[in-house]
């Protein structure tokens, strides 16, 4: 059985790091330019340097979402196929029984023409019946990582996820449209005030001390107002190469929802 994952951000890698580990076959689907802010723990990075690891497990890059055989070879292999597909060709093409929409658009998924068995969507933008077959929560809070059978995961609200006390001021922003020039290393411990990228000669600045835990890579251009970093107030480096506690919660609900279907059991280790 192929599972395939749309979406190789930071949240869709600890899915996908949590099905691996549990023996499942995952493939991810990517755009051409991924703006993963946690690059040191987002299997997206390998469209960018063909191939990148996340706590010990490989990813490598397919430019073919269709080529079926080097698909299969990079499994072989131990690794988790990254595949270059905006437009999701490879799930007419690898017959999958289990999507994952984990791209994480927060606005209403569009329904997928292809047959898939299980179909799971996480977070805001997914509808019971509408375009998925299960819901996986993503807010923090009393019901992350469950699963919901019926109805939708709980709306968008905009802000972000608190952490150590430390709520919007944590992301950085894009201060207006432009390339970015990244003046700071993700892991590097940084002061407030201290510029940690520049957007078309406009700086951005560290809100507090911390770790810069995320940034977006050099020359990307962005809009204003988008998320390019995150700074982590708790000030330990080692958590910028870990996956989220968040991340392994959703990644929980996914497993268990996959297990909870009995049709699917005979085809989990499996072709």
């Amino acid at each position: 059985m192929i599972i395939i994952i749309r979406g190789g951000g930071d949240l869709a890698s600890g899915v996908a790091l949590r099905l691996h580990r549990a023996g499942l076959r995952i493939v991810i689907t990517e755009l051409p330019e991924p703006l993963a802010v946690r690059r040191t723990v987002s299997f997206s990075e390998a469209v960018y340097t063909g191939e990148t690891t996340v706590e010990e497990v490989s990813a490598r890059r397919v430019t073919d979402p269709t080529d079926t055989l080097r698909i299969l070879q990079v499994m072989s292999k131990g690794a988790i196929p990254v595949l270059l597909d905006p437009d999701g060709a490879a799930i007419p093409a690898l017959h999958p029984h289990v999507v994952v929409d984990a791209r994480m658009l927060k606005r209403t998924a569009e329904l997928i023409k292809t047959p898939i068995k299980l179909i799971i969507g996480l977070g805001p933008g997914f509808t019971v019946g509408e375009n998925c077959h299960a819901v996986v929560e993503t807010k923090r809070g009393h019901t992350l990582g469950r699963v919901l059978w019926q109805g939708s995961a709980e709306p968008d609200t905009g802000r972000p996820d608190a952490v150590a006390g430390q709520g919007a001021d944590r992301v950085l922003r894009a201060p207006q449209d432009g390339a970015l020039q990244v003046k700071r290393e993700i892991g590097e411990i940084v002061k407030r005030g201290q510029v940690l990228a520049e957007v078309d000669g406009v700086p951005v600045l560290a809100p507090f001390d911390g770790v810069l835990r995320g940034m977006l890579r050099e020359g990307l251009v962005v809009k204003e107002g988008s998320k390019i970093g995150d700074v982590d107030p708790r000030g330990d480096p080692s958590y910028c190469r870990l996956v989220s506690d968040k991340s392994l919660a959703v990644g929980g609900g996914v497993l268990e929802a996959i297990l909870s279907r009995i049709e699917l059991r005979s085809y989990l280790w499996t072709g």
